[in-house]
């Protein structure tokens, strides 16, 4: 029985060599496979290259970080889901804090490829900031539905917007400022419930406001202004409980202020200047303790100044100036907590200038070319 034994022992020691050698190869197998499923599919790399090879970046060399077959690790503002590996954000502006900005300047030219809409989990898109991009926004980015942030500001984009914008059910964050985008406001976008901020401004946007506009219940700011939008501020704007900042200035609006807008608790900025807007003065703009900044200048604002203004009255620009405005300048004024910039300069007033703290800062400009206006700062009475 003892001759036996080494035979044996060689048998069981090949053996366990051999099981080795399998778990080694299942391990290495296993290592590929974990590792082929942490990285960016091919059809989300090839989308990105397409996207790159559209555009052209000379200065900053952002995109020599987009090599090699995992377009998630690395990728300059390439950011992945961490479960699925599939590309979530695209992230590339052109004025950011990021080192590789230090002492250059960005200057990104050509398009928005319609290869950027086959990344179909994009939940961020943002090109901002370039200056020089052009082209039109492709229509198929509205097939794009799990897209949260569009952020296309401060290029050279032209064309309309798209027309069924309203798809991205999901967008909380629509910038589009800065660029040289026409046609009018797609009426669908009133369909984006969750949107919470909106940049369209200067541009060369015409057309009304959507008469529905206010369906966008959660939209804090709204700013429109330097386009060529025409009409009257509708109505629905004034059940838009969370509207903080509504800019509308250098437009074409017409029409008076609805009495309501001044009764809006969460409105704080509210610019109109430079539209073709008549009628009179709200008192309740003016004696609404929220509102921190108003600019009602040149338009054809008529009748005087409401004498509404107490002691939480906190302006930190209160503009009137070119308009149609008579009579005196309030006496309440006086009693406001801050006034830091006051224009009420080329109307039609008349009378003493109250005396009081908001005014002892100011200098004659904020008072200038009126009727006949008299005191501190301008001459005595």
């Amino acid at each position: 029985m003892q001759t036996h034994l080494p035979s044996i022992t060689m048998q069981t020691s090949d053996n366990n060599k051999h099981m080795a050698s399998t778990l080694s190869l299942l391990t290495l197998l296993l290592f590929t496979v974990i590792s082929s499923v942490k990285s960016c599919p091919p059809s989300d790399r090839a989308a990105l290259l397409a996207f790159k090879a559209a555009l052209t970046e000379p200065n900053l060399g952002l995109f020599n970080s987009w090599s090699g077959f995992d377009c998630c690790r690395n990728w300059h503002g390439v950011s992945c889901n961490p479960t699925t590996w599939r590309v979530t954000d695209i992230n590339l502006r052109g004025d950011s804090e990021d080192p590789i900005f230090q002492n250059k300047s960005g200057d990104m030219t050509g398009n928005i490829s319609p290869e950027i809409c086959k990344l179909d989990e994009l939940t961020t898109l943002v090109i901002a900031d370039w200056k020089s991009i052009s082209g039109e926004i492709p229509s198929c980015i509205t097939s794009l539905s799990s897209l949260r942030i569009l952020d296309l500001t401060g290029n050279k984009i032209s064309g309309d917007i798209p027309g069924n914008i309203g798809k991205l059910q999901h967008l909380t964050v629509l910038n589009l400022g800065d660029n040289a985008i026409s046609g009018e406001i797609p009426m669908s976008i009133v369909r984006i419930s969750g949107l919470m901020h909106l940049d369209l401004s200067n541009n060369q946007i015409i057309g009304e406001l959507p008469s529905d506009f206010g369906k966008l219940r959660k939209l804090s700011r709204a700013l429109l202004s330097r386009n060529q939008l025409v009409g009257t501020i509708p109505d629905s704007v004034l059940k838009m409980n969370r509207l903080a900042d509504l800019d509308l200035s250098m437009n074409r609006i017409t029409g008076s202020i609805p009495v309501r807008l001044g009764k809006m608790r969460v409105l704080s900025t509210l610019k109109l200047d430079g539209n073709s807007m008549t009628g009179q003065i709200p008192s309740t703009l003016l004696s609404n303790t929220g509102m921190g900044i108003l600019n009602l200048s040149r338009n054809g604002f008529e009748g005087t100044i409401p004498d509404v203004f107490g002691s939480k009255s906190y302006f930190m620009v209160l503009d009137l100036s070119f308009n149609k405005l008579t009579g005196r300048v309030p006496n309440s004024l006086a009693k406001a907590k801050f006034m830091g910039h006051l224009d009420i300069s080329n109307n039609h007033l008349c009378g003493n200038i109250p005396i009081g703290s908001p005014f002892d800062h100011l200098d004659a400009a904020s008072f200038s070319n009126n009727d006949c206006l008299c005191g501190n700062p301008l001459k005595t009475c």
